[in-house]
């Protein structure tokens, strides 16, 4: 299983710069990405960031000093990066990178628009998580 598609692309060469806090990828297609650590982190696919369905995501703040200090295999389908604050649950598969990579412009806007709409600095630290018990973070 090459991605969670079958037939898209994969990566062919893939880069942690750990100094401008980006992942560099490129995939069998010819596309190359320069995805920075943030908005992998705002982004991460975890429950712990998406909830655990419609209208549960959970917006970060605080996230723009993020560095990656691990990157681990999933199968041959994805990675599993470890972030400075210990986030580590979101498993990151090889479309959904793509879509990060490809889609950064309109992401970047859309989180800047909901971080405005609720009033929260980008820089912010995360409220502490009040009674939050959800056993699978």
């Amino acid at each position: 299983m090459a991605g969670l598609q079958s037939g898209a692309p994969t990566p062919q060469a893939m880069t942690v710069h750990s100094q401008s806090k980006v992942l560099e990828i490129s995939f069998s297609d010819g596309a190359e990405f320069r995805i920075p650590f943030e908005l992998m982190r705002v982004y991460s696919p975890s429950a712990e960031v998406q909830g655990h369905g419609p209208g549960q995501e959970v917006l970060q703040s605080g996230k723009r000093e993020v560095a990656l200090t691990a990157l681990e295999p999933v199968g041959n389908y994805a990675v599993q990066p470890t972030f400075s604050d210990g986030h580590s649950s979101g498993i990151f598969s090889w479309d959904y990178l793509y879509f990060l990579g490809s889609q950064q412009d309109k992401l970047w806007a859309d989180y800047t628009a909901r971080l405005a709409a609720a009033g929260v600095e980008r820089d912010a630290p995360m409220p502490e998580k009040a009674g939050h018990n959800c056993a699978s973070h």
